[in-house]
């Protein structure tokens, strides 16, 4: 009898499980790693700049007459190889200046190659065909930190004829693959931290919190610290000592749900609207209308009697006519929801730009619990 009791209430526990499992499982859709939404201390690019000259071109490079930055580089590198221009008089179009830029990537080691991208800067009208010659890249300090050299692949064109012309791309850009070769690295020691600072990308108190939060339970003491809403101080504890990648590997694969602002960011010049989920309006009446005006010009030619000293002249004719359509009030409930909110304000027929304005007006009238950013 006692078996069968415990039978029948195993068999109860397990129905009542499955019923209660919708309920206590909660889908993380918005949920994401912390190396998805932070960037970690000293974990950087540095950004290369560099000037140089692109040669090979076939007849598409600068005009020296235009260009006097092109000549003087032209020089200055014949000069250097023996050879002397001075009585020469220089009027070349396979070659072109350039700005090479690159982003050196962390922890890159003497050696190791990156790409380089190069834009013209005088009149050339295509790079496509040229080769970059040897150019140092260095960084906001001044110093060098890569060369670059190699063949210029454009991904554009240009081609021309006596009566029209066609381009496809910006044939004035393009890029050398593994062109630029690291010379010197970046003085940091990433071992050599006691703390680390983890940076959000975008600043929110509440997700600096859960940071924090998942990480201490993580390691299980309280090691890590929210400074303000942009970032997270990591003590490193004894389990890790000496071995930080250890400890940034098992942080970064860390799942929280970052929180975010009531925002509408509105772009003027294109009409885009984004709205975040959080947003939430109060009850308010909003009525839409449209006032059109027409302006047309009917000119007429008024002719002169016969055998009159009259002059044909034109006599001006305007037609205004004022349309104005009518527009109920529509209710927008109190906390209603984004989606409410969308399928609301379209069921009154209004364009992007008109919603811009509504909700501009919704603020005003302070019915809108949300920040209005226009780009």
């Amino acid at each position: 009898m006692q078996s069968i009791t415990r039978l029948l209430e195993r068999t109860f526990k397990a129905l009542l499980l499955l019923l209660l499992l919708p309920y206590l499982i909660h889908p993380a859709n918005s949920a994401s790693r912390i190396k998805d939404i932070a960037d970690f201390e000293g974990i950087r690019e540095n950004q290369l700049i560099g000037y140089g000259l692109v040669v090979g071109l076939n007849g598409s490079g600068d005009g020296l007459n235009n260009a006097p930055f092109t000549r003087q580089s032209l020089q200055a590198m014949l000069e250097r190889l023996g050879v002397n221009t001075n009585e020469l008089d220089l009027n070349t179009k396979n070659a072109a200046a350039v700005m090479v830029t690159a982003n050196l990537p962390p922890f890159s080691t003497q050696g190791s190659r990156i790409d380089v991208a190069v834009s013209a800067l005088g009149d050339a009208s295509s790079l496509q065909g040229g080769t970059l010659l040897v150019t140092p890249l260095i960084g906001a300090n001044g110093e060098t930190y890569a060369i670059a050299q190699g063949p210029v692949t454009v991904a554009g064109f240009e081609a021309s004829g006596d009566a029209a012309s066609i381009t496809r791309g910006v044939p004035t850009s393009g890029r050398v693959a593994n062109g630029g070769l690291v010379e010197k690295e970046v003085d940091f020691k990433l071992a050599s931290l006691d703390t680390l600072r983890i940076a959000l990308r975008n600043p929110d108190l509440t997700t600096t919190r859960r940071v924090a939060l998942a990480i201490n339970e993580l390691i299980g003491l309280p090691t890590a610290e929210p400074l303000d809403s942009a970032t997270v101080r990591i003590s490193l504890p004894r389990l890790y000592d000496g071995n930080i990648v250890d400890l940034l590997t098992d942080i970064e694969q860390l799942v929280i749900e970052p929180d975010m602002p009531a925002r509408i960011v509105i772009d003027e010049s294109s009409g885009i609207i984004v709205m975040g989920k959080e947003v939430k309006v109060s009850t308010v009446a909003v009525a839409q209308g449209n006032l059109t005006v027409t302006i047309a010009e009917a000119p007429q030619v008024s002719q002169p009697d016969p055998f009159s000293l009259g002059e044909t002249t034109q006599v001006p004719r305007t037609n205004v006519s004022v349309d104005e359509d009518n527009s109920h009030l529509a209710i927008v409930s109190e906390a209603v929801t984004l989606q409410q909110l969308v399928d609301g304000l379209n069921a009154l027929g209004i364009s992007p730009r008109d919603l811009i304005a509504i909700l501009q007006a919704i603020k005003a009238a302070g019915a809108l619990q949300a920040e209005i950013e226009v780009l």
